[in-house]
């Protein structure tokens, strides 16, 4: 089972597996934002987060970052959820992270991760920032391993 390129669309990074585990278990790990540091392929995602217990849409949570050796702090919004299926949060920029998860058996499920940076555009020339500084690659790159980390922890 190999990580695939799916196409989603303009201004959009994404990539399925199919993981040997149930859906709600997957989502239960992408909806907890504590244990998305479990989760990360990329090595941004540290610990040293501020959650709250239940999550709905609207919700903040803090994440503590690191990249490119620099340490940052960031919060971001809850968008949508959709228990066992969807959970999506947008950056301060406007990006956002999108996790789907379809269940193809009781004990499969194809799991996709998207950057979805459209909206990102309400920032001046955020979207061609995301292009020109390598952030669409990157972020390509870090999904990538991301799922394939998810992938091998079934395996």
């Amino acid at each position: 089972m190999t990580v695939i390129v799916v196409d989603a669309g303009p201004h959009q990074v994404s990539r399925s597996v199919d993981v040997a585990a149930p859906a709600a278990e997957l989502y239960a790990m992408a909806a907890d934002p504590r244990r998305h540091a479990e989760l990360d392929g990329s090595g941004t995602v540290q610990g040293n987060i501020k959650v709250p217990d239940v999550l709905v849409v609207g919700s903040k949570f803090s994440t503590s970052m690191k990249m490119l050796g620099m340490p940052y702090r960031l919060t971001s919004t809850v968008t949508a959820l959709e228990p066992n299926e969807l959970v999506e949060w947008r950056h301060p920029f406007g990006h956002r992270w999108r996790w789907k998860f379809e269940e193809l058996s009781p004990t499969l499920t194809r799991v996709t991760e998207t950057f979805d940076y459209r909206d990102a555009g309400a920032i001046k020339n955020a979207v061609k920032y995301y292009e020109r500084t390598g952030f669409r690659k990157s972020n390509a790159s870090g999904i990538e391993a991301t799922l394939a980390k998810l992938r091998d922890r079934y395996t």
